[in-house]
């Protein structure tokens, strides 16, 4: 009898909702993979949209490949958490269905998972517009080699961009771990956990992987919502401290950081909202405060051994400087 577990190198988790303009695209750049052996799990999440018609266009046409299923909208999380338990590859990933991939990312990165014995294999990505000019490159791991040992290079824990689309992960690390569901930010709160679990990382700096950015996205607003990130970085920092890297606390500091502070400052910086605006700035004020973390730090803290406040644009480096100083009418005067 053939076992259906070992059928597979790769499942390749789509989660999908009211996408009908952008998810053809996606499938077609999934489908065309050079890898062979995936499993390309559709997960329609409640779409209202013309999206099942082309989920069941695609399974029509690629019956060995594509695999739809349908459920009630969960959101996000709900739909990837649905194609973890139904994945049967050695590895997963994670395609969001407006994105698109390189023919070669799964091919390659799996190859280089098994060729170093790593638990998580990272490539490049890029932004893109609607017309597929590139707007932005994402370098995720600057000079570093194929191989990275994480217990000589815990930098990375607090250095990479923590997008579950750009890395594929070997699925023993999802035994106990979900994405966590009701949350904005479901990345930061579970990638790195799962990058804790690893010993070796594998990575490519080809920029396999295009995130679109579209104009109507979710993202564009921004609301008290944004207060998921200082609690995803709390439940992350609670599991370090029971970590095998529990003693290398330099690494968490320059996570909460660049995730606690200026991610939160970043998406702060959209919030519209006077009364929201405020109380999100007390409670970053209460997270720095919180985690013993000195301005001095957060001013001088270091990306890949570059000062990372002084590699951002001027405006930037202004709007940063002032939060961290706590002048906030000077922010929202330069923000509006």
């Amino acid at each position: 009898m053939i076992n259906q577990e070992n059928l597979f190198k790769v499942s390749i988790i789509v989660p999908v909702y009211n996408v009908e303009l952008y998810l053809e695209k996606c499938l077609l750049s999934l489908v065309n993979q050079t890898l062979q052996e995936i499993e390309i799990l559709v997960v329609n999440d409640g779409s209202q949209d013309q999206s099942q018609k082309i989920i069941d266009k695609f399974q029509q046409e690629y019956p060995d490949r594509i695999f739809g299923f349908m459920k009630e909208n969960g959101g996000l999380s709900d739909a990837r958490n649905f194609g973890i338990d139904r994945a049967k590859g050695q590895y997963l990933g994670f395609v969001d269905s407006d994105d698109y991939v390189s023919e070669m990312m799964f091919e390659e990165m799996y190859n280089l998972a098994e060729k170093h014995n790593a638990e998580m294999a990272i490539c490049n990505l890029q932004k893109v517009d609607e017309n597929g000019n590139t707007t932005q490159k994402l370098t995720q791991l600057p000079n570093f080699p194929e191989k990275i040992v994480l217990e000589n290079n815990l930098s990375v824990f607090s250095d990479i961009s923590y997008f579950a689309c750009n890395k594929l992960f070997r699925r023993e690390l999802f035994q106990d771990k979900r994405f966590k569901k009701g949350i904005h930010f479901e990345d930061i709160e579970l990638i790195p956990q799962l990058l804790l679990q690893c010993q070796t990382l594998a990575f490519t700096p080809n920029y396999h992987y295009q995130y679109l950015e579209r104009q109507d996205s979710i993202s564009k607003s921004h609301t008290i919502k944004g207060l998921d990130i200082l609690k995803a970085v709390e439940t992350v920092s609670k599991k370090f401290s029971q970590s095998q890297f529990s003693n290398q606390l330099e690494a968490l500091k320059g996570f909460q950081i660049l995730e606690g502070v200026y991610t939160f400052l970043a998406y702060l910086a959209f919030v519209k909202d006077a009364g929201d605006f405020d109380k999100m700035s007390q409670e970053l004020d209460t997270f720095i405060k919180t985690n013993s973390l000195k301005i001095k730090d957060i001013l001088q803290y270091k990306r890949f051994g570059r000062n990372y406040l002084l590699s951002l644009p001027l405006k930037k480096k202004i709007y940063y400087t002032l939060s961290l100083l706590r002048l906030k009418k000077l922010v929202r005067l330069l923000i509006n």
